[in-house]
């Protein structure tokens, strides 16, 4: 059996640590991606789709908007880990939002974050979408109560929908499982 030295053995593990870490850089994040805003030409389109819910407003792409109840007199209070979870809909630079399919291009404009970027609102009210809808047309967002207050989707006028066929995650039921009778 050939014996091999200490230092060809330190210098393959530090030709491999060097290889691990060659994809990293310096830039002084923690390595995690922090969503930004939603932004694109889309973005800044209000439509109205039908769905579970009724008809309700969605960007150009198909996602859903919601409003935040905790959001008042046309401003947004959704920042940091709300604005992760609930990305604010931007519009771009001095672009102005569109009205698409069904929606009413009288309720669009936009307000000014916090961070000095403007955020899209229809009838006044701050659109968001919901990082847990995972295709165009869900609503996986509608009622719940997150970051201090409740989200919903909005309706064609810019009203709230509270009712509709809100799908409910299955509980486990009360009922005892039979066996069939172990191993």
């Amino acid at each position: 059996m050939r014996k091999i030295s200490r230092t060809a053995v330190y210098a393959g593990t530090a030709a491999l640590w060097a290889a691990a870490l060659g994809g990293c850089s310096d830039g002084g994040g923690d390595g995690g991606s922090s969503p930004s805003p939603s932004s694109s030409k889309e973005a800044a389109t209000v439509e109205v789709r039908s769905g579970d819910l009724g008809r309700f407003l969605a960007d150009g792409s198909g996602r859903t908007l919601y409003l935040f109840e905790a959001d008042t007199s046309g401003k947004s209070t959704c920042e940091g880990g709300c604005a992760t979870a609930w990305p604010p809909v931007v519009v771009e630079g001095k672009g102005k939002p569109r009205a698409g399919n069904g929606a009413e291009s009288g309720l669009l404009g936009t307000t000014e974050r916090k961070d000095g970027s403007r955020q899209l609102t229809y009838d006044g009210h701050p659109l968001y979408r919901y990082q847990g809808d995972d295709k165009p047309g869900d609503t996986a967002g509608q009622g719940l109560d997150q970051f201090g207050a409740k989200w919903f989707v909005l309706d064609p006028s810019g009203k709230k929908i509270t009712d509709g066929k809100k799908k409910e995650k299955k509980k486990p039921s009360d009922k005892p499982q039979e066996s069939d009778g172990g191993y």
